[in-house]
């Protein structure tokens, strides 16, 4: 971890700007999964021991740089001021008069949540005037936001610019787990990859070959690699643009790469649709493979419980839709019996962790699906990069 953290400055009696990533899932206003805003918390009541107010900077949805009301941050202030036990002042706006005004007048030690950043414009194409707004509103910035820092947005990486800046809890954690996984993993170090597409791993995959002692892959993805390797895969989901490089990376990889044995099908995505299991070799032109089958399941656990580190991003099978959960939860029963490292990245596999009961046996659950992605990439993410070097 090579960039200063919240540790490494005197913030007592400092208003300190706080970007954090509350862009939850939410349902007519109700908040059904408030994760990323308790995992916030440490860093937010770190500053407040330490004598700080704390000034807190979020994007919620795509509002398109309108002041959209539905993607306002009001009832995220009301569930942190539940979490946290203490008030949280609501700003109608992030910038401007009278936000100045209110946020020099705060109590000191207080928490204030701005209105979402990206009802401006100005803020996803990181105007520097307004990340100098957002700057006039404190005196030592914070970058907790994990989640997006893959973006060069202006409260991401413009305000860093115009003050001090030091990563929060949060992202010290993130960055702790996902590089000490790439540069010095514990060994056996095990990848698993899911997910829809082949496209959207190219650079994950040439980054962790490398690295890994085995990569798993099942999901949709699975089947490009199987098409790849000539086998019919009927109504199966088909990433024909990579196929050629499924063909590549398969010769590449020897036997460092376990594809799927078996699957399970059904004519259409429902729940509770006629199943079977087949052998990889068999999968029927009427029929799309939705899940792993047992025996890769059982196969895939075996390699996971040997592991030390394992890194996971992408669901095994369409877990959303019963009985297609099946595959992912013996795997993830089988990372929570091993003992080893468990780094779960990417928005899906942390909801299959949560939804199957198994997120409290992770060792760490990033909340960054994108940003986790591109660390997997060995891509620089602009929004740590802009932070003051230990």
């Amino acid at each position: 971890m090579y960039k200063k953290t919240v540790r490494d400055i005197d913030v007592k009696g400092k208003r300190v700007l706080v970007r954090v990533d509350f862009n939850v899932p939410m349902q007519n206003g109700q908040i059904t999964d408030d994760r990323r805003i308790r995992e916030s918390l440490p860093t937010i009541q770190y500053l407040l021991e330490q004598g700080a107010t704390v000034i807190l900077i979020s994007h919620f949805g795509r509002p398109k740089g309108q002041r959209n009301l539905e993607f306002s941050l009001r009832p995220v202030a009301e569930r942190l001021a539940q979490l946290l036990g203490r008030p949280v002042q609501f700003f109608e706006d992030c910038v401007g008069e009278a936000v100045e005004q209110g946020v020099q007048s705060l109590p000191s030690n207080s928490v204030a949540l701005l209105e979402n950043v990206r009802f401006h414009p100005e803020e996803e194409a990181n105007d520097p005037d307004f990340a100098r707004a957002l700057a006039n509103l404190g005196e030592v910035y914070v970058n907790d936001a994990f989640g997006s820092a893959h973006r060069a947005h202006a409260s991401t990486e413009g305000v860093a610019h115009f003050l001090p800046a030091v990563a929060g809890l949060l992202m010290e954690k993130e960055l702790r787990y996902l590089g000490q996984a790439l540069s010095n993993p514990e060994r056996p170090f095990v990848a698993i990859l899911g997910g829809a597409k082949v496209h959207d791993k190219i650079g994950v995959i040439q980054n962790l070959l490398p690295k890994v002692d085995k990569l798993l892959i099942g999901g949709g993805m699975a089947f490009t690699f199987l098409k790849a390797q000539g086998y019919e895969i009927g109504k199966s989901l088909l990433d024909g643009e990579s196929l050629e490089f499924a063909a590549q990376i398969l010769t590449q990889a020897g036997d460092k790469i376990v594809l799927p044995s078996d699957v399970v099908v059904a004519p259409v995505l429902e729940p509770n649709a006629p199943t079977q299991v087949v052998p990889v070799s068999q999968i029927p032109k009427d029929q799309m493979g939705l899940d792993i089958g047992p025996d890769t399941a059982r196969a895939f656990g075996e390699v996971v419980r040997a592991a030390r580190t394992v890194v996971w991003n992408g669901p095994l099978g369409v877990f959303e839709t019963p009985p297609f959960e099946q595959g992912t939860r013996a795997v993830l029963h089988a990372l929570a019996e091993s003992g080893a490292v468990s780094i779960l990245g990417g928005g899906d596999t942390a909801a299959a962790a949560e939804q199957l009961g198994f997120a409290d046996e992770m060792t760490h659950i990033s909340t960054g699906g994108g940003a986790s992605l591109e660390f997997l990439e060995g891509r620089v993410l602009p929004g740590v990069a802009a932070l003051q070097d230990k």
